[in-house]
């Protein structure tokens, strides 16, 4: 009885609210995953303190209070989202996403990680600048009654979605990424850099699929395809993390699947 109970809630939850909550916990295992290494450590964010000329013994002392900044911001996302903070949320994730190319990385790097700008951004799209200053600072849960901004909210998780694949299937087709062979040779022993190409492929012809014809089933589709893809860090042995700080990589598919979904009863409202 309770069971049915809690379908019958979440089936009667309004569009806005599934899609915010889907976006609240992208931006916040985003934020909670990336600070999770901050808080351990990691050896592969040096060069990019060196890109702000901070050196390699103050960025090991800097890593475990960006690490909980991070986590703040996450749980913040996730518990109490103000407007100003998920504009942090967005300006920093667009930094630390670009600082692989300053770093020498290739450009794909900074747009294979669109989910973790993107799911924050989408949650500024869904929530507004209208209002007084109060309610341009906090994200009141009823603040979409007046108007649902469908076509800001479409546009930006479709760029974002389109983003993501496309950054990592050019990782995968033109930079032949080591790490990505490692993952999928993982499940795939045979695979070579051959097969790499071919899935740099796929996801390119999925980004244009997603950018000229979405639909929910696709996008549904391209949740999936990230989950398993992705699920294969912790498969291959790396830290759980790698899996949780990618979750804007599924949240922003899944809000556009969500948002294109037209239930029979509701489609000739639209």
């Amino acid at each position: 009885m309770a069971t049915r109970t809690m379908n019958l809630s979440a089936a009667s939850m309004p569009l806005e609210l599934k899609i915010e909550w889907v976006l609240r916990v992208a931006t916040a295992g985003c934020f909670i995953g990336h600070g999770a290494f901050g808080i351990i450590t990691k050896a592969a964010w040096l060069p990019y303190f060196a890109v702000a000329a901070i050196p390699a013994d103050a960025a090991w002392a800097l890593m475990p209070w960006v690490g909980a900044m991070d986590i703040a911001m996450g749980l913040a996302a996730l518990c109490a989202p103000w407007r100003i903070l998920i504009v942090w949320c967005v300006a920093w994730a667009v930094w630390t996403a670009s600082l692989r190319p300053l770093a020498g990385e290739s450009f794909w790097e900074l747009l294979e990680r669109g989910g973790n700008f993107g799911a924050p951004l989408a949650f500024l799209a869904l929530a507004g600048w209208r209002g007084n200053w109060t309610d341009r600072l906090t994200v009141p849960v009823d603040r979409l009654r007046s108007r649902f901004p469908r076509k800001e909210l479409n546009l930006v998780l479709r760029l974002a979605t389109a983003t993501l694949l496309i950054g990592h299937a050019g990782c995968c087709f033109f930079d032949h990424k080591p790490v990505f062979l490692e993952l999928t040779q993982s499940v795939i022993p045979a695979a070579s850099l051959v097969t790499l190409q071919w899935v740099g492929l796929f996801e390119f012809a999925l980004a244009g699929f997603v950018l000229l014809h979405p639909s929910a089933v696709l996008l549904l589709f391209v949740c999936i395809w990230k989950l398993a893809t992705e699920s294969l860090w912790p498969v291959a042995g790396y830290p759980f993390w790698e899996f949780i700080e990618r979750c804007g990589s599924y949240g922003v598919p899944l809000a556009f699947a969500l948002l294109l979904h037209r239930p029979k009863e509701a489609r000739s409202s639209f």
